[in-house]
């Protein structure tokens, strides 16, 4: 089953090991709900007249920007991996496997999922397109669908390089920290200052790339202490005051439509500052949830949860757009409730129900492709693995940015690009099963 037995989750969480770090695992969980629950509320859809009029709370509603230091979790997720990868790439080191087959279980691990969910889109509106729905309604379909994958295509690329962040993070310590973050404000110059956005991308990679390396401090155990991680979590406020008040930095750290200057596109060296202010906080609960996930209900569904974990991040605003568009062919059933009013604050949790039985239906059928075969071939040639990490990158990276169709028609081949990096390389095998190696 896609979903997994439950009785499967039970005999994998029954059998943790003491040594397991668990709130690596449930911090995981919670950032991905956070992320589902975060687009799913931000959206302010309404049919007035007849005409559907998409839209988001963030856009209409200003008070709502400091709540977005809360809910902009990304930096989490990447806090969290820089602990995962470094554990990753010491444990491989140490048993002799080299970089080209360690990065092939990444991309397998991280890759394999995501193709299902590029061909379904482009069967989606290949076939809508035909049928004379107009492309500017398919962008935007598509678009919105397709947002999760742009930073998994910056996490694929944070994790190619995880290596050498460990390197460096193994020689500097914590100035590595405050060199990427130096970095990144260099970049923020440059891209501001020349009012190019496409100069601020590397910014996906550096900004991120530190809070990556406080998962290694987290994993070394130089963040040990409560107040160390506090003084964490206080760097990284004073920082985050200091750059919007002073600076071109918006409060909101999730972009806006129309925004001069946007914390999340490109990626600001804000998003570092709040991966700090975040992650000492989150630290410093760490032995209080770490307690609580000792309790048997808790780190089962915390297993659920990351079993599934790429399939429900990669599909869950597939399941929104898919059901706002069976409820446009009902003549708009459900979305006449006005935005921030009474009712529709009321009519959330039935929203959020409906869009979670929807996921999980996906999840049913596309989760198996979160379980690949084991994979005993010998390693492959480190150019192998890098071009397909570059191709996948570099597809999704262009396909979220520009959308699958466009004034000409449907773009077929980029998501066409991350997946035959992946396949022609021999990272993907195209097999899958129940049981997964490395």
């Amino acid at each position: 089953m896609a979903l997994m037995d439950l009785t499967d989750v039970r005999t994998l969480a029954d059998a943790t090991p003491a040594t397991r770090n668990r709130v690596v695992d449930f911090l995981r969980a919670a950032a991905i709900l956070t992320v589902a629950f975060g687009h799913w509320t931000a959206a302010a859809l309404v049919v007035r007249e007849g005409r559907f009029v998409p839209g988001q709370i963030l856009d209409l509603a200003p008070w709502t920007h400091p709540l977005t230091w809360v809910i902009q979790v990304m930096p989490v997720f990447f806090l969290v991996g820089g602990y995962a990868n470094g554990l990753s790439w010491r444990t491989s080191r140490s048993r002799g496997v080299s970089y080209a087959a360690w990065l092939r279980s990444r991309l397998r691990r991280l890759g394999t999922p995501v193709i299902p969910l590029l061909l379904t889109w482009l069967g989606i509106v290949s076939v809508a397109y035909a049928w004379g729905v107009s492309g500017a309604t398919l962008r935007l379909a598509s678009q919105v669908a397709l947002v999760p994958t742009w930073f998994l295509a910056a996490y694929v690329m944070v994790v190619a390089l995880a290596p050498a962040a460990l390197w460096l993070w193994e020689r500097l310590g914590w100035w590595a920290v405050v060199l990427l973050l130096a970095v990144g404000g260099v970049v923020d110059a440059v891209s501001l200052g020349t009012g190019s956005d496409l100069a601020g991308f590397p910014n996906y990679v550096i900004v991120f790339g530190a809070v990556h390396v406080v998962g290694f401090a987290w994993l070394d155990g130089r963040l040990g202490g409560v107040a160390r991680r506090v003084g964490l979590a206080a760097i990284g406020l004073v920082g985050l005051l200091v750059l919007v008040w002073l600076g071109p930095y918006p409060v909101s750290m999730v972009g806006l439509d129309g925004a001069t200057v946007n914390n999340s596109f490109p990626t600001r060296v804000t998003m570092g500052f709040l991966g700090l202010l975040q992650g000492g906080l989150l630290l410093a609960a760490e032995p209080v949830l770490a307690h609580w996930l000792r309790r048997a209900r808790v780190w089962r569904f915390t297993v659920l949860v990351n079993a599934r974990i790429m399939t429900l991040y990669l599909w869950h605003l597939t399941a929104m757009i898919l059901t706002i568009g069976v409820s446009l062919a009902l003549g708009g059933f459900g979305l006449g409730v006005e935005p921030l009013s009474g009712a529709w604050w009321a009519t959330r949790p039935l929203w959020w129900g409906v869009l979670g039985a929807v996921t999980v239906g996906l999840i049913a059928v596309f989760g198996r492709f979160e379980s690949p075969v084991r994979d005993d071939r010998p390693a492959p040639a480190t150019w192998r693995a890098v071009l397909a990490c570059v191709a996948m990158c570099g597809g999704l990276g262009v396909m979220a940015m520009y959308g699958i169709v466009n004034a000409r028609g449907v773009t077929w081949w980029w998501p066409l690009v991350p997946i035959a990096g992946l396949v022609l390389t021999g990272m993907v095998p195209l097999r899958w099963g129940r049981t997964s190696g490395r």
